[in-house]
């Protein structure tokens, strides 16, 4: 298995060279996608190289112990050492999703439970918004609608990072699991009689497309405008700045009111249209694939419940994974990392069972 690091030695000797000249750099999205590959490499590599500075170190010290007995505990530690290593490698070497190398644009949608649902799926913006923050994310709301109460109907947001991520830290990478119904239990604000009710909201989890990902041809389009709805403001309610598109070869509808221009509101819509017929692209693949590619544990399927927000509990469930913890109000304070974790060791387990299969 590890032979196969030998092949990517080249690859990024290769990159190295290109990353130094100076016409790569002229081209944003070119130097990009090198330095995110750059990356992955490197990470790769470098973990090949200390797993064979440890394999080297190993037999020296057996060696030595073979006349010093001294150097009995120190190889114990280095088998130690080389076994943790072995596996990180391993763990290197397990193919990646090519998206996961991307920013996310992410959609809340309310549910069942009316002003409720609305009210919580506010509650799980806030909570991938601090997330976003820790992390030193930018999050942008592209599209949003807002009820009565304060909450959300809908809302489309852009997650992004800032510079070139390390490999599997970038914001699609750690949040494409959260797609999926997330149900809560607690008693509504508009409760009067302080029963406990139970409602749910959707969370839609995409790649963020570049222009160069997905080609769109402007004669599958159809571009309706139409006046915003919402709070006022100007611009809002007086002019037909909202813009509705159509991908009609697939079906697929966007659109977008947040921005007081038609042309802003155009150009927002068209980034979550890409990344939206990106999704379906990796989705029909997946379903061409194999059996095992379509067991993983991704899922886009509103219509799975994933986890369930227990308020009176203070308990989080994870329904895919197992994961359960009594620390809800800090998870939805943006600590949200072990509930990732546990889908992304899922993930990976499941790959390395493919691969050794």
């Amino acid at each position: 298995m590890f032979e196969a690091v030998e092949g990517f030695l080249a690859e990024h000797h290769e990159l190295e060279g290109q990353l130094a000249a100076p016409e790569t750099h002229a081209d944003a999205r070119l130097a990009k996608r090198l330095n995110q590959r750059y990356a992955q490499l490197s990470s790769l590599i470098g973990a090949w190289r200390d797993w064979q500075q440890l394999g080297d170190d190993l037999g020296a010290a057996r060696e030595l112990a073979a006349d010093d007995a001294s150097f009995a505990a120190e190889a114990e530690q280095l088998v130690e050492k080389l076994a943790t290593a072995e596996e990180r490698l391993r763990r290197l070497l397990v193919p990646r999703d090519p998206t996961d190398e991307k920013d996310a644009i992410l959609e809340v949608k309310s549910g069942e439970g009316g002003e409720e649902s609305a009210l919580f799926a506010a509650d799980l913006l806030r909570m991938y918004t601090r997330y976003a923050e820790a992390r030193g994310w930018k999050v942008e709301i592209l599209d949003a609608t807002e009820s009565d109460l304060g909450g959300y109907k809908s809302v489309t947001v852009a997650v992004k990072a800032k510079g070139t991520p390390e490999p599997g830290e970038a914001p699609f990478a750690q949040l494409k699991f959260e797609g999926g119904v997330h149900r809560v239990q607690r008693v509504p604000v508009t409760e009067s009689q302080g029963r406990v009710h139970t409602s749910a909201a959707g969370v839609l989890v995409l790649p963020e497309a570049e222009q160069v990902d997905v080609e769109v041809d402007e004669n599958d389009l159809r571009i309706d405008v139409f006046r915003s709805s919402g709070p006022g403001g100007q611009s809002v309610n007086t002019t037909d700045s909202a813009v509705r598109i159509t991908h009609v070869p697939t079906g697929i509808v966007v659109s977008c009111q947040n921005e007081k221009s038609q042309l802003q509101n155009r150009e927002q819509a068209m980034r979550i249209l890409r990344s939206r017929l990106l999704a379906a692209a990796q989705e029909q693949a997946a379903a061409e694939a194999s059996e095992a590619r379509r067991s993983q544990i991704r899922t886009v399927d509103r219509s799975e419940r994933i986890r369930t927000y227990n308020y009176p509990e203070n308990r989080i469930s994870d329904h895919r994974t197992g994961y359960k913890s009594y620390n809800l109000d800090q998870v939805l304070d943006g600590d949200l990392q072990p509930v990732l974790d546990s889908c992304l060791e899922a993930d990976l387990q499941s790959r390395l069972d493919a691969l050794e299969s």
